[in-house]
């Protein structure tokens, strides 16, 4: 090529310039089974809420991190006293919520105090109340005294439940949530969606989000989750509500699959002081009636793993009791007999429409008939109704539902919580567990506490959950196992 027509190549082609690589993308849109009732954690129970809220719109003094760990979060470090009684925390400086209000120890303080309250809805009201006094001696001082010892505080500070709020929004946060976190809250158009925007101001520079909007979409059927997925309307489902069709996704190159750990306890729970479930032998019946691998075939295609307490694989000093009341229909006929029911009995059971939970009861009525037990099914809406009729009045005979805070074995000592179950012996083992700060005699305790509820069964104990999820390739970032309800998403990012 000549010097004149190579000057003329360079010519030419500077007015066609290669194409610039696309820019990653900045949107995600992301699918749920369940709408949460509101958007303020620290105000109802409801897992969704925290799904949406948790470590998006709102933090905590420490947070819980994807491998279980506790970290510090708006306190930059933390001391215990020597006797467990006195933790104090040293403040970020610098953070401000979303309306520009600053964080400090006295608005820590006012989120504590205002959680253990006479008038406090707090769904872990119980742990705040255990706090005897609060001290902010400066903006970056906060001071915890205990009236006794507790070793689980840290962790509980860690929870949704948990988060700081500012006085000015609190009363607000249910329908518009301010909060410190990576996200600002946009919009919510009930029925349908909650959408997210990134918060350009966010006090960790280093950890501002590279998405700058999220939208959760609530899609109650697994169908239409799979069919929105295999369309690309939404780009993650992180907790896919139907087993078995992971398979079908397998196919499509634009999509992965993935199963995880979760604290998701699915169990059976009975109301303990209605007849005739406040004998422990028709409890036992009832347990040694179901098959759980047959079960959890039936009901989750086999992805999930058996318990026989209230108690996963993945907690300190967990046991494996499935063996302590284990499938036996012919026992459990006779022990049924000698609890004055040689011809069975009837009762209804009340399940929210979450599919594992009428999944798990057709095949549990199925099992229940096998030793002459009749079981209703009685369809409940969720949350709402069954938290009314079954959280909040005890009025049941049997539910399902899956358990999903972590390590939280001690609501078979609350008094009152809905199994309606009462065991001094089983509380002074969780007393004896907040009491000790050496590991090895808290698991021991542990193992005790579940091996008290295997033997006497205040809930059918059935399987836990995998968290199955199922998102785009270029996605990256989102949890795949999960000690904590949530779709943390201040680290998501597309690839490409």
């Amino acid at each position: 090529m000549t010097a004149s027509a190579l000057a003329g190549f360079w010519a030419l082609a500077s007015l066609f310039p290669p194409p610039a690589a696309a820019a990653p993308r900045t949107t995600l849109v992301l699918g749920m089974s369940v709408e949460p009732t509101g958007l303020d954690p620290t105000a109802a129970a409801p897992v969704a809420i925290g799904q949406v809220t948790w470590q998006n719109i709102f933090e905590g003094l420490v947070t819980i991190t994807e491998d279980g760990k506790i970290i510090p979060q708006l306190a930059e470090s933390f001391e215990i006293s020597t006797d467990g009684l006195t933790y104090r925390f040293a403040l970020r400086k610098g953070v401000h919520f979303h309306d520009g209000e600053a964080f400090t120890a006295k608005t820590a303080k006012f989120s504590l105090e205002r959680a253990a309250s006479d008038d406090s809805i707090n769904p872990q009201k119980r742990f705040f109340t255990q706090i005897d006094r609060i001290d902010a001696p400066d903006d970056a001082t906060l001071i915890l005294h205990l009236k006794q010892k507790n070793s689980s505080l840290l962790y509980w500070l860690g929870w949704p439940a948990s988060v700081m709020v500012a006085p000015a929004s609190a009363a607000n946060n249910k329908t518009t949530p301010i909060g410190t976190g990576p996200f600002k809250f946009a919009s919510w158009a009930k029925g349908d969606r909650v959408e997210l925007t990134a918060n350009a101001d966010y006090w960790n520079a280093a950890a501002r989000p590279a998405l700058e909007k999220v939208t959760f979409r609530f899609i109650p059927d697994a169908q239409a989750q799979a069919a929105a997925l295999k369309a690309g309307d939404v780009d993650a489902i992180p907790e896919f509500a139907a087993p078995e069709l992971m398979e079908s996704f397998k196919a499509d190159a634009r999509l992965v699959t993935r199963i995880g750990n979760t604290e998701l306890k699915v169990v059976a729970g009975m109301n303990n002081q209605r007849k005739p479930f406040n004998d422990i032998r028709v409890r036992q019946a009832l347990m040694m009636a179901i098959d759980r691998k047959m079960l959890i075939e039936g009901a989750w295609s086999g992805l999930g793993t058996p318990i026989g307490s209230h108690y996963t694989p993945n907690d300190r000093g967990y046991l494996d009791l499935t063996g302590t009341l284990p499938y036996d229909p012919q026992k459990a006929r006779a022990l049924l007999a000698e609890a004055g029911y040689p011809q069975g009995f009837s009762f209804t059971i009340k399940t929210p429409q979450m599919a594992y939970a009428p999944r798990s009861a057709e095949i549990m009525q199925a099992m229940f008939a096998d030793i002459g037990v009749t079981m209703t099914i009685e369809p409940t809406e969720f949350p709402a109704k069954w938290v009314a009729d079954v959280f909040k009045a005890g009025n049941y005979d049997m539910t399902i539902v899956a358990h999903a805070e972590p390590m939280d074995i001690d609501i078979y000592g609350r008094d009152p919580y809905y199994f309606q179950y009462r065991n001094p012996d089983f509380k002074a083992v969780l007393q004896a567990i907040e009491a000790t700060t050496d590991a090895s005699e808290q698991d021991r305790l542990y193992g005790k506490a579940q091996g008290i509820l295997a033997e006497e069964v205040p809930a059918l104990f059935l399987f836990v959950m995998p968290k199955l999820g199922v998102w785009n390739k270029d996605l990256k970032g989102l949890w795949e196992n999960e000690p904590i309800p949530s779709n943390v998403l201040g680290k998501v990012h597309w690839e490409k």
